[in-house]
């Protein structure tokens, strides 16, 4: 009863870290959502002045919680396996608190992507920072872009 009870707690916990997972919020220039779709958008040219690589994190540094509770889970369901009596207990707090640490560490890992600021200087002479998500389009400084513009959402595209 008990091995079983483990095996349904360690199933439930990675399903719900694969879901997670699933939940990707996308800041490339070439992923529309389904609201952006055949909307028009406001299209300006310009020069890249500069280019400077970043790291995007889509959960603003702030993990949900759920990469530590379902690590925190695991370790637990596994450090009970581990000794007899006492010694269960001991491994079983032991692996709860290192599932938790590695369970956040992954979270946090997998919330993170490569992105890429761009300066654009506008033909009209303003300037403009937009940050995206790297897509393996190259942009360099002084290449020709546009920017198109819709509900507060700007992309930098060739």
């Amino acid at each position: 009863m008990r091995t079983s009870t483990h095996a349904a707690l360690a199933t439930m916990t990675a399903g719900m870290l694969a879901v997670t997972g699933c939940a990707y919020n996308s800041s490339s220039a070439d992923v529309y959502t389904a609201s952006e779709a055949r909307r028009e958008a406001t299209v300006r040219f310009g020069t890249i002045e500069s280019v400077r690589t970043v790291t995007i994190s889509s959960n603003d540094g702030q993990p949900s919680g759920l990469g530590a509770v379902g690590g925190g889970a695991v370790g637990a369901v596994a450090g009970s396996t581990i000794g007899a009596g006492k010694g269960s207990i001991v491994s079983a707090i032991i692996g709860g608190i290192a599932g938790a640490v590695a369970g956040n560490a992954i979270e946090n890992g997998v919330a993170k992507r490569a992105g890429v600021e761009l300066t654009v200087r506008l033909d009209n002479g303003d300037f403009r920072a937009i940050t995206q998500s790297a897509t393996g389009e190259i942009f360099r400084a002084g290449e020709r872009v546009r920017l198109l513009s819709s509900g507060g959402v700007t992309r930098v595209t060739h």
